[in-house]
This record gives C-alpha cells, sequence and structure tokens, in this order.
C-alpha cells in the first residue's frame, strides 16, 4: 500500500507511522528523521531545517519535495510507502501527484489522524528528551521521570526541546491549520482521506488505522 498519514503536531503520527509501516511491511518514510539526521550532522541543509523547526515554521517546499522524491525511489519502497510529513501543504499534494504519475503509481489512503487541539498542546509540551545519544523520551503527566529533571535510563540530564514549548507548539498549529489542513479536503475530493481519533490506548489507535485502510483498500 501507498499510504499518506496526516495530523496536527503532537497527535501521534510518529508512533503510529512506524507500527502501522511495519504491519503493512513498507518502509517508514519520515521527513522529520531526514531534517533531524541532517541537523545532527551539521550540513548547510540541517541549518535550514533547524531555523525553520525552531520557528515552527515549514522546510521550503523546493527542499522537501526532493528529498522526499528520492526517498521513494529507493528500492524498498518499490511495492509500497508510508509517507509521514509528506505533503504538508497542497503545492507538495500536487508535487507528489505527478511525481506518482510519472512513476505509472498512486496513493491507496490518506488517514488523517485527529485530537483535540488543548490534547495535542499537552502531549507536546509537557515532553522530555534525555541529552544522551540515546534520547529516551518522558513526559511530565504520561511518563513521568522517576526523579524531576532525570533520565531513569542512564541518569543523563532531561530537557525541553525548543519547539517544543506551549508558545512554539501554538505557532506550530497555527502553521497547520493554515498550510497542512487544506490537504484533506484535497484528498477527501478524491474519495482518498479517511479520519480517525488518535484518543485513547496507541494498540486502540493502530486498530482503528488497520480497519480503516482496509475498508479504504476494498472500496467499502
Amino acid at each position: 500500500m501507498r499510504i499518506v498519514l496526516v495530523g496536527p503536531p503532537g497527535v501521534g503520527k510518529g508512533t503510529q507511522a512506524i507500527r502501522l509501516a511495519e504491519k503493512l511491511s513498507v518502509p517508514h518514510i519520515s521527513t522529520g528523521d531526514l531534517f533531524r539526521a541532517n541537523i545532527s550532522r551539521q550540513t548547510e541543509l540541517g541549518k535550514l531545517a533547524k531555523v525553520c523547526m525552531d520557528a515552527g515554521t515549514l522546510v521550503p517546499d523546493e527542499l522537501t519535495i526532493a528529498m522526499a522524491k528520492d526517498r521513494m525511489r529507493q528500492q524498498d519502497a518499490e511495492n509500497g510507502f508510508l509517507l509521514d510529513g509528506f505533503p504538508r501543504n497542497v503545492s507538495q499534494a500536487e508535487a507528489l501527484d505527478e511525481l506518482l504519475k510519472t512513476e505509472a503509481i498512486k496513493l491507496d489512503a490518506v488517514l488523517d489522524l485527529e485530537a483535540p487541539e488543548e490534547e495535542v498542546i499537552k502531549r507536546i509540551a509537557g515532553r522530555r528528551i534525555c541529552r544522551s545519544r540515546s534520547a529516551h523520551v518522558f513526559h511530565v503527566s504520561y511518563r513521568p521521570s522517576k526523579k524531576q529533571g532525570v533520565c531513569d535510563v542512564c541518569g543523563g540530564e532531561l530537557y525541553q526541546r525548543d519547539d517544543d514549548s506551549e508558545e512554539t507548539v501554538r505557532k506550530r498549529l497555527e502553521v497547520y491549520h493554515t498550510e497542512t489542513e487544506p490537504i484533506i479536503e484535497y484528498y477527501k475530493t478524491r474519495g482518498l482521506a479517511v479520519t480517525i481519533s488518535s484518543l485513547g490506548p496507541v494498540d486502540e489507535v493502530t486498530r482503528r488505522a488497520l480497519e480503516a485502510l482496509e475498508r479504504e483498500d476494498d472500496g467499502t
């Protein structure tokens, strides 16, 4: 299957993308991971991506599109893929359409994960990351460390990423509503978009997603 996963920051796209890709035996293509890899290596691409991500704005279309094209053309994506973080606006969706048309393939479904806005703010703003290379993740409400500010696994310092602050999260949500949300309607008009709730246990959300994808695949 060839799937696009859509949803606001904090809705759980990353978690569900990994689980769904494994269940469907397709590669998980995350533009966020590609950006972060470049940031860690301090490449010119990474520096540009970091400025945008820290400000809560989108990475330029031409950069995102080029990276996505290259990744989708790799051998492991020949029989399907799950896109997480691309397309992020209608222009990117149109560019994806052109790419898929060139390759004589098509999308099977666009899965839209939704959750109340205050819930996604709480999820992101409460996140704390270990500064060690392993970058263990905790949450002040949902998965607090035993000792405040200290990683339970390695004893490293826990910190809040700049782009996880509540102010930045709200900016990211504004960008999502303005730039990304319109692609849901874009795909709905083509009968590809299906919306599910991301609230509840992770396993339950995965089950809902798989059932929704199965219905789309059956054309029901």
